[in-house]
């Protein structure tokens, strides 16, 4: 990191106790912008996400890739011992990220009341699958479950088919993204507070974030154009309910081009270009909701000039006629594109997979971009316990005994 990185979180510590990827999400976001995140593991295994996805050695790229910036420290949370470190590092922590099963924490002593008694400006960001209120709050539940609950995935595919899931957990990602946004938030007001030295109450700094709701926040105006006019969407494929033209189509070399030719301007270049300015003219045709009526027709047509034509000179032809479109990529379609090299949004590391060194391999650079490209990422996600020394030795100034109490499964006690 040069002297001119900026880092507008350095100087928050936050404690990490969660697994998989919502709660990692929001201490990776937290830690890209120069938070010291401490990230609890479980003895011998770790974090779950070390094994989703290996395809050799013991690590993860997925695990490398979500928990990158961040301190492992191992603590077992359910031994006496393991639960008086955590206590400690709260003392020492801004915030507290956890995404257990709701009532988890409160089981092994370590519920809000608790936490606040040790540190009284600790901000608490809880995500969970249906929040910590209401009648489904004690029920468990990972992404997918939350995205089908929120009518998201009842969007997602073709209409003649099952509802089908994006490729990557959007559900715990875009929790992850509320979660940070939330903590920031929240640190943000008890700066504010400190002139006229208040101390804002418990209940106001904790972030309760629902799975579901996260995704919900995702559904545009689904209830609003229901309950007014009862409109029950559907999935439609490739398309946007009501925009139109707007599709993926398949070009004469096999590769697939997306275009977004909806504006009312737009379409009637989109005609000219494609040899149909016959339907760029066309009183029936002029608004969106005239061409989502005709989607089909318009549809057969964009398609049957794209079959022509190569997908790169596609969109050379539609670029010049400012016509949105692009092509759709591949992983290595990414690593080769010089947009993303110009904004070092992939960033190169070695990695130790636990079974060899590989090189060079490519990682997604930091969002938001602060100046005119992406912050260096300062180190991928570590080993389990890399940590354990620097924090509970260092910063907790336990010794080697206590250090072994802390990290081994001993003293269990129930879930």
């Amino acid at each position: 990191m040069t002297e001119h990185t900026p880092q507008p979180l350095a100087g928050i510590r936050v404690l990490e106790l969660g697994n998989y990827i919502a709660a990692p999400t929001a201490g990776r976001l937290l830690a890209d912008f120069g938070a010291e995140v401490i990230k609890i593991e479980r003895p011998g295994t770790g974090d779950e996400l070390r094994n989703w996805r290996l395809y050799q050695g013991t690590t993860s790229m997925l695990f490398r890739t979500i928990n990158r910036n961040k301190k492992s420290v191992v603590l077992d949370l359910r031994s006496e011992a393991g639960k008086d470190a955590v206590k400690a590092l709260v003392s020492e922590c801004d915030v507290l990220l956890e995404n257990f099963r709701p009532g988890t924490l409160e089981r092994w002593g370590l519920g809000p009341e608790v936490l606040n008694e040790i540190n009284p400006e600790l901000v608490i960001s809880r995500i969970s699958a249906f929040g910590q209120t209401g009648p489904l709050s004690h029920r468990p539940g990972f992404a997918a479950v939350a995205e089908a609950f929120s009518g998201f995935r009842n969007m997602v595919g073709d209409p003649d088919r099952a509802p089908v899931r994006v490729g990557v957990s959007i559900g715990d990602s875009i929790a992850g993204i509320y979660a940070a946004f939330g903590v920031v938030m929240s640190l943000y007001q008890r700066e504010a507070t400190r002139p006229e030295g208040e101390r804002i109450a418990l209940s106001d700094r904790i972030i309760d974030v629902a799975l579901h709701e996260a995704m919900f926040s995702m559904m545009e105006s689904l209830i609003p154009d229901n309950q007014a006019y009862g409109i029950d969407r559907q999935r439609v494929g490739g398309r946007m309910e009501g925009i139109a033209p707007t599709n993926a189509y398949l070009c004469a070399d096999g590769a697939s081009i997306v275009v977004a030719g909806n504006g009312d301007s737009i379409y009637q270049r989109y005609m000219e270009v494609i040899g149909r300015p016959d339907l760029g003219i066309d009183p029936s045709l002029q608004t969106n909701a005239d061409r989502w009526e005709h989607r089909d027709e318009l549809d057969a047509v964009i398609g049957e000039w794209t079959a022509t034509l190569p997908a790169a000179e596609c969109l050379e032809i539609l670029d010049k006629a400012g016509v949105p479109a692009g092509p759709i990529y591949t992983a290595s379609d990414i690593s080769e594109d010089p947009q993303y090299a110009a904004r070092h949004m992939i960033q190169k590391f070695d990695v130790d997979s636990g079974k060899e060194i590989i090189r060079d391999v490519g990682f997604p650079g930091i969002v938001p971009v602060i100046g005119d490209h992406s912050l260096p990422i300062q180190h991928l996600g570590p080993d389990l316990g890399e940590h354990n020394q620097e924090i509970l030795g260092g910063l907790l100034q336990l010794d080697a005994e206590q250090i072994a109490n802390a990290t081994a499964a001993k003293e269990r006690l129930d879930a």
